[in-house]
């Protein structure tokens, strides 16, 4: 089942709630809207089915109006905020642009201060080909610092597409998960089993 969920905030920001009915859910976040990305992104979809399966609610949402990546955070954490209000434990995921917007959503508040705490409604995060940077205000490493949830990063060991190899050597560096797929930037072909290796770690990090 899935429904239509208009997230709280200023900005026109929906998305849509796939439900499995349980206790926990995962907000998924879309690549680069100024290139296509949007909710209905095959990854975010199968990322979705995977974690449905496995009795974890998903909330695919797509972002407000282009705002150069500040308002795009602030529409992920009005998202983990829905979440964190309706359930026990909420998950984070997102892909390429939407994996460095996850990684500053789980460091802190989109309002917040660089040396914030960190959000504390996020369990456990994915991040799926997460480029370095997005621009001068948003650095994903620098975010890994202040992340205290368990992470995943997953990349492709032939993506030329975004700069991945500093996030994935920080995590590495900081004991989280990293996991390299002999793939590119797009894992066209293999969405079931990249969704399903995001699903194996999220869902016992958020009891499912």
């Amino acid at each position: 089942m899935s429904r239509p969920v208009l997230l709280p905030g200023t900005r026109d920001a929906r998305g849509r709630l796939d439900e499995a009915g349980g206790d926990a859910a995962v907000v998924a976040c879309p690549p680069h809207p100024q290139h296509g990305g949007s909710r209905a992104d095959p990854r975010l979809r199968a990322v979705s089915d995977a974690l449905v399966e496995r009795g974890i609610d998903c909330l695919r949402f797509d972002y407000g109006p282009w705002d150069e990546g500040v308002g795009e955070r602030t529409d992920a954490s009005a998202a983990v905020d829905w979440a964190a209000d309706r359930y026990d434990a909420v998950g984070l995921f997102g892909y390429s642009f939407g994996a460095a917007i996850a990684l500053a959503t789980a460091a802190a508040p989109s309002s917040a201060p660089a040396d914030a705490p960190p959000h504390d409604g996020v369990d456990a995060l994915s991040a799926l080909a997460p480029p370095a940077s997005l621009g001068d205000d948003l650095d994903a490493v620098a975010a890994l610092d202040r992340i205290e949830c368990p992470v995943q990063i997953v990349a492709g060991e032939r993506d030329d597409t975004v700069d991945w190899a500093p996030v994935a050597a920080r995590a590495a560096e900081l004991g989280h998960a990293v996991d390299r797929r002999a793939a590119d930037h797009f894992f066209v072909g293999r969405y079931d089993e990249i969704a399903r290796r995001v699903a194996a770690f999220l869902a016992p990090r958020l009891d499912a």
